[in-house]
């Protein structure tokens, strides 16, 4: 009897973004990508050639999708609203040494935002996009924001949201989430890829 065939789940960051180089907190502000950013989802897409999807879902907003299509899988994707990037609120568009100018201890995965979302709630979303990944049977490809998908892994490891912020991730990368001998071991399998990516 062959071995299950377990699937992967694909997670791909949007390409770089003004802000992206600034270091500003892009949550809800849909900024369109850099021209290097559409260069590098492109290179992007030649990563992925060759892999077969199931499912594609991107985030609503402009970043994700225009990545989602210059990879080459704008047809094939649905819009899913949860994949949203954090809501920064008050913080929206400031630098974490901005922040940290008021708040020396704040930390984003501990405190969330005043006036955005805590980490309890961006984890909600991560754990409702799980449950919609997990009854697709094959491979899926996400595309969204740094810090969501840095949640919605610590999710899919089952650890609190809080354990994104060990999840570092460039734009345009890619990293792989899937499952150690069976569908009840959820594993990572490969985290932050940008060799295919200019510098």
């Amino acid at each position: 009897m062959a071995a299950e065939i377990l699937p992967v789940i694909y997670l791909a960051r949007h390409g770089e973004t003004a802000w992206s180089v600034t270091g500003q907190h892009t949550g809800l502000t849909d900024l369109p990508l850099t021209g290097r950013g559409e260069l590098n989802a492109k290179r992007l897409g030649e990563r992925l050639a060759g892999l077969v999807f199931a499912k594609v879902f991107t985030s609503p907003l402009q970043r994700a999708v225009r990545t989602c299509e210059l990879a080459g899988f704008g047809a094939a994707a649905e819009v899913d609203p949860d994949l949203v990037e954090w809501n920064y609120g008050d913080y929206e568009g400031l630098r974490t040494v901005e922040i940290h100018a008021k708040r020396p201890d704040w930390q984003l995965f501990r405190d969330g935002c005043p006036n955005g979302e805590s980490p309890e709630q961006v984890g909600a979303r991560a754990d409702r996009v799980l449950s919609r990944v997990r009854a697709v049977k094959g491979n899926v490809l996400i595309f969204s924001s740094g810090h969501f998908l840095r949640v919605f892994a610590a999710r899919w490891l089952g650890l609190e949201p809080f354990a994104g912020k060990f999840f570092v991730l460039d734009t345009a990368s890619l990293s792989a989430l899937g499952y150690e001998n069976d569908l009840y071991c959820p594993a990572l399998r490969f985290w932050n890829d940008t060799r295919h990516a200019s510098d």
